[in-house]
């Protein structure tokens, strides 16, 4: 089906199967995809703990189910709470309680997870992500049902 520029361009996450993102835990369902970050719903399993990153740009990321620790300052972060990360902000967090952590998060910029004294290991993009979904639907033969700017 062709879309118009101009148009809405429904993605139904039901559809499309939680995709692993590499260590154990850790999957999502991407929504869309855009030049310079993505939008996705992200699932994280109980106990599961987001290293030390910095964002090259701004995140927005909505709590849909579950708790969250904020390793930095103690704060939990609960169903229907909204936090902003400006660009340049370094956390870390982990999943507390015995349920799933499903969050809807946009991502501008990079993602570059950090060694103690602070050098770059790994820096993850939206073509980083992006990379990772089409490989996934083509080993799988499933459809690829995220948009792409």
């Amino acid at each position: 089906m062709t879309h118009s520029a101009y148009a809405s361009h429904p993605v139904d996450p039901e559809r499309m199967p939680w995709i692993p993102m590499g260590p154990p835990g850790l999957a999502f369902k991407p929504l869309r995809f855009f030049r310079d970050g993505w939008m996705y719903l992200f699932r994280l399993e109980p106990g599961t703990r987001i290293p030390r990153h910095r964002h090259t740009g701004e995140v927005h990321g909505f709590n849909i189910s579950g708790r969250r620790q904020l390793l930095d300052t103690g704060e939990v972060i609960g169903p229907g709470t909204y936090v902003y990360e400006p660009a340049g902000n370094v956390d870390s967090w982990q999943v507390v309680g015995d349920e799933p952590v499903v969050l809807l998060i946009n991502v501008k910029g990079a993602v570059e997870y950090l060694g103690d004294d602070g050098q770059v290991l790994k820096s993850v993009s939206s073509t980083d992500r992006l990379e990772t979904y089409r490989r996934w639907c083509q080993e799988h033969g499933e459809p690829f049902l995220a948009t792409c700017e």
